[in-house]
Order: C-alpha cells, then structure tokens, then sequence
C-alpha cells in the first residue's frame, strides 16, 4: 500500500507541476491564447500577469521542493487559493469545458497533502 501511495503521490506532483507551470508561464510570458481567455474572464493584463506571477512564485518552490521537501507543502498551500480561485471564476462565467483542470488541482492539493507523511490535517 506504501507504494500505491508513493506512486499517486509522485504521480499527481508531476501534473500539478506541469499544470501550474505552464499556466503561469503562458500568463508572465503572455501568449495570445492566455492573454486573450484571462480578458474574457475580466482580467485586465495587469492582473493577468499578477496572477500569472502568483502561479510561478508557487511553482518555483515545488521545483525547490524536489531538492528540499520542506518547500513542497508550502508551494502546494500557496497554489491552493490559485486553483480555488481558477475553479470559481471558471464555473461562474459557465466555461464548463475549462474547469476540469482547476477542478483537479484542488482536488490534488489536498491529495498532495493529505499523502505527505510530514503534513497533518486534523479535523476536530
């Protein structure tokens, strides 16, 4: 069972890494794409690239993380409100074909968390 764990564990941080990292990227290196669906949302790009900047500050420490575990939880608690805030924004202007991805990053952040040996999560 250990190794399930590792393997979905290491598995989901591969996704949400390759999620979160070329999603920041598109938007700091503002591809027409990105820059174009993050306007029909209402963002400015100014607020496109804040996000966009957001994203890579997390990314950076999940990479960091690869080296030094203690960066990893951090990077994933400081992507959460970023999925969270994907998912609603994607699902209130009904872009129902675009929220899977924002959908499945936060349901792996608390994945990610909840398989990390060195993180708890205690409900009282």
């Amino acid at each position: 069972m250990e190794l399930v764990s590792k393997i979905i564990y290491w598995a989901s941080y591969a996704y949400y890494l390759y999620v979160f990292g070329y999603a920041s990227l598109f938007k700091v290196f503002q591809k027409e794409s990105m820059m174009k669906s993050m306007q029909s949302l209402g963002f400015n790009k100014t607020w496109t690239m804040l996000i966009g900047a957001g994203e890579l500050i997390g990314v950076i420490l999940i990479v960091i993380g690869l080296f030094k575990p203690q960066f990893r939880n951090l990077g994933v608690l400081f992507l959460f409100p970023f999925a969270i805030g994907a998912f609603t924004t994607h699902m209130a202007h009904g872009e129902y074909n675009h929220y899977y991805n924002s959908l499945i990053m936060c349901i792996l952040s608390v994945v990610l968390l909840f398989l990390d040996n060195k993180f708890k999560i205690i409900i009282q």
